[in-house]
């Protein structure tokens, strides 16, 4: 097994991803003809309607995220994942019934969504820490960037054979299609062998756990400009959805098997964002920092592209730094938090990913409606450089990041300056929870 695949050479791992990969493929083909019907069958065009659609299935996350995160820490992570990816099957099944019926109205998609981003809510910091008791340690970076990897492969099938299926037969069987999915999932959790889990800490019952955790993740500077960062993109960059749909139908004119492809070509890079995550043995801080700068510029590009066909070839690079960017980013917070803290340190990391949706889609919907779908890929291109600004001013301050210029060549030096008493305490503090994983 390659390095780039090591984690697939775990028999539990192995079973869960090909499980996890049949989930998500039908995951990405509720999530496109959801917004497709939203967007073309329920409203006219409402960019803002697919902001609120979004902001229902991710806003949960960040109000839930106390109880979420505590409830991973505290229960068996694998008969609790059964319970909510059974629960969220049922939910593909009730949509699916109402668009096939022909009654479905906007408010039945925004409930659907409000219910499953709840049920998510629990399901993703499980989701989390599960990967630790799937592998040991020193392939959690590449189990975590394989997750990634398996996301966005189903990213890059999902839309696709969601527009197609729309087209041929109605969005209504896409949401029943994606029901059985989850049966896959299910499968997968039956078979793993419990006996070779790697069985993590799990916090006992005490009061104040929920403010230990907060208090945790403030005791470590880099995770918390780590999530600043990432609330940023978060919130401003990563609403994808109304970013294709609108420069597809809006922009260029075209339809749903259009839009469905542009998805997966995006997903396209994606998956080869995680697979060269999969290759780094450590995340890095300066990893984050260039792949920030470097999805501000494919979201320009994007944004300036003149033509459908050159669209599509920057939403590839729109798709490598988001991804390079989002896996560096879990897998740091992951691998540098102790075992007990991380199911509520992860519910955090997610609360800040997601839960500035709510925000962040209804405003760039109404940018879009205002000014245009460009002008709405300008605001993801405004998140890259203010998460980069906030990186790099970190770097500069604490980490004394300089640039000079000798023998006629430009030189970074990336050091930490011997007398700045914060740098020195957490530099101490990563090596230390590098040396413990």
């Amino acid at each position: 097994m390659t390095a780039m695949f090591r984690s697939l050479g775990v028999f539990n791992y192995r079973v869960w991803f090909i499980g996890a990969l049949m989930s998500n493929i039908g995951t990405w083909m509720q999530r496109t003809a959801q917004d497709w019907i939203v967007l073309t069958e329920l409203t006219d065009h409402d960019a803002a309607a697919v902001g609120i659609t979004m902001a229902l299935q991710l806003g949960p996350q960040l109000f839930l995220m106390p109880i979420s995160g505590l409830i991973a820490d505290r229960v068996n992570v694998r008969r609790m994942l059964m319970v909510t990816q059974a629960i969220m099957g049922g939910l593909a099944v009730g949509l699916g019934l109402i668009v096939v019926l022909g009654v479905a109205q906007l408010w039945h998609v925004y409930l659907f969504a409000l219910l499953l981003g709840i049920t998510a809510a629990v399901d993703a910091p499980i989701r989390q820490t599960f990967v630790a008791e799937l592998v040991s340690k020193k392939f959690l970076t590449n189990a975590v960037s394989l997750n990634s990897v398996s996301f966005h492969t189903a990213r890059m099938i999902g839309p696709a054979v969601a527009g197609g299926l729309t087209v041929l037969v109605g969005a209504g069987p896409v949401f029943l299609l994606n029901a059985l999915t989850f049966a896959g999932t299910l499968v997968a959790l039956g078979m793993i062998r419990v006996n070779e889990l790697g069985l993590q800490p799990r916090a006992s019952r005490a009061k104040g756990q929920i403010r230990a955790g907060f208090r945790y993740v403030r005791s470590r500077p880099t995770i918390v400009v780590v999530m600043i960062m990432v609330s940023l993109l978060g919130t401003f960059g990563l609403n994808f959805s109304i970013f294709i749909s609108t420069m597809a139908t809006i922009q260029f004119g075209r339809g749903a098997g259009e839009f469905g492809l542009l998805s997966s070509v995006m997903a396209i890079g994606s998956v080869t964002g995680a697979l060269m995550s999969a290759r780094r043995d450590r995340p890095r801080l300066r990893v984050i920092f260039t792949s920030a700068v470097m999805f501000a510029l494919a979201c320009l590009a994007a944004a300036l592209a003149p033509t459908f066909e050159l669209f599509a070839v920057a939403l590839v690079l729109v798709g490598l730094t988001s991804l390079s960017f989002m896996t560096t980013a879990n897998a740091f917070v992951q691998t540098t938090v102790k075992p007990a803290m991380r199911g509520r340190v992860m519910a955090l990391y997610l609360a800040i990913f997601v839960g500035g949706t709510p925000i962040g889609a209804p405003l760039v919907g109404w940018v879009v409606n205002q000014f245009g779908p460009r002008w709405g890929l300008g605001v993801a291109v405004a998140s890259g450089v203010l998460a980069a600004a906030v990186c790099l001013f970190w770097m500069v301050r604490y980490q004394n990041l300089r640039l000079r210029y000798t023998k006629r060549r430009f030189r970074v030096s990336y050091g930490h300056a011997p007398d700045r008493a914060l740098a020195t305490q957490e530099i101490a503090i990563v090596e230390a929870e590098a040396q413990r994983s």
